[in-house]
C-alpha cells in the first residue's frame, strides 16, 4: 500500500555539505517489497539508498537493506554511517550507551560514537590474498597503466567483492582515467600514499561500473578492507586519514583508528534533506 514514509538525505564522510557521498534513507520501510526498494533506488540514482526495518536479530538495534541503482549490496560503509545517523536522528533508541548494532546481509555490524563522528567496526575479510594473473591483466587494462605502476593487487572483500590495487603514490591515483568497459564487472578500489607530512595519508578511488556507479565518491566498505590490508602489511599505522572524491569534486575524509577491539572506520555525517516520501 502506498503511504507517506519518513525520508532523509545525508552527506557522509564530510562535515561540509555537498563534499561527501550522498545517501538517501527511507526510515519507515516496513511493508516495502524488494521491487519497491529497487525501483526507488533506481529513481534516486544515488550510489546507495537504504531502507530501515525492525531487526530480526534481538542483538540488533535496527536492520538495513542497501540498494544501488543496479542491485542490492550485503554491506556498504557510507550507508552504514548514514543509516545509523538517520536512525538516531529520527528517535531510534540504542540498546547500549554509545553504541549501535546494525543488522544487514553480512550479519551484525557495530557502530560507535568517536567524538562527534560515527565509526563502524571493519568487518572481517571474506576473501583476501593476492589476485591472480587474469585479474592483474584485466586491472592493468582497465586502469590503463604500465605493469610496473601496479605495486600490489589483492582481494579485500568484506561483502561487496572488492579488489584493491596499490599504486606508487596519490598523484598516480588521481591521474587515472579508467576504461570502464574493460573492468567487466570488477569492483575495483585503488590506493596510493600521499607525501609524508600531508593532511591525509592515502588517496582512494573506487570504481563499480557494473552496479551503475562508475566511480563512487567516498566508499566506507572499500576503506574498511583497505585498512585491514594496509595495516596488516605494515603499510599504515594505527591511525590515519584517507581522502577520496577529489576526482569528482568532493573532499571526503575517512578516519581510520585501530584499537584493541577492532579497526574503526569513521566519518562525519551532514544532514541535508528531511521530509516524507510517498512509497
Amino acid at each position: 500500500m502506498t503511504e507517506l514514509r519518513r525520508f532523509v538525505q545525508v552527506d557522509v564522510f564530510t562535515a561540509e555539505p555537498l563534499k561527501g557521498n550522498p545517501l538517501a534513507v527511507v526510515i519507515d520501510a516496513a511493508g516495502l517489497s524488494d521491487a519497491d526498494m529497487a525501483a526507488f533506488a533506481r529513481w534516486t540514482n544515488l550510489s546507495e539508498t537504504t531502507f530501515l526495518l525492525p531487526p530480526t536479530d534481538p542483538a540488533a538495534d535496527y536492520r538495513v537493506r542497501i540498494f544501488t541503482p543496479g542491485g542490492e549490496l550485503p554491506f556498504a560503509g557510507h550507508p552504514t554511517l548514514g543509516s545509523a545517523h538517520a536512525f538516531l536522528a529520527s528517535g531510534g533508541d540504542a540498546k547500549r550507551p554509545g553504541e549501535l548494532v546494525q543488522q544487514c546481509a553480512i550479519g551484525l555490524v557495530r557502530v560507535k560514537r568517536d567524538g562527534a563522528r560515527l565509526a563502524f567496526a571493519a568487518p572481517p575479510l571474506q576473501r583476501s590474498g593476492a589476485a591472480g594473473d587474469a585479474e592483474r591483466a584485466q586491472v592493468l587494462a582497465a586502469l590503463r597503466i604500465a605493469p610496473e605502476a601496479l605495486l600490489d593487487l589483492a582481494w579485500v572483500d568484506n561483502g561487496p567483492g572488492w579488489l584493491a590495487a596499490r599504486l606508487p603514490d596519490a598523484a598516480s591515483v588521481l591521474a587515472l582515467q579508467p576504461d570502464f568497459a574493460a573492468m567487466r564487472g570488477l569492483k575495483l578500489g585503488v590506493v596510493g600514499a600521499h607525501p609524508e607530512g600531508s593532511d591525509c595519508q592515502f588517496e582512494v578511488r573506487a570504481f563499480v561500473p557494473g552496479l551503475g556507479v562508475p566511480e563512487d565518491p567516498v566508499t566506507g566498505s572499500l576503506n574498511a578492507g583497505l585498512a585491514l590490508w594496509l595495516q596488516g602489511r605494515g603499510l599504515a599505522g594505527d591511525r590515519y586519514v584517507a581522502a577520496q572524491g577529489a576526482a569528482l569534486g568532493r573532499a571526503g575524509r575517512v578516519h581510520v583508528v585501530r584499537d584493541a577491539e577492532a579497526t574503526w572506520i569513521g566519518g562525519d555525517v551532514a544532514p541535508l534533506i528531511h521530509g516524507q516520501v510517498r512509497l
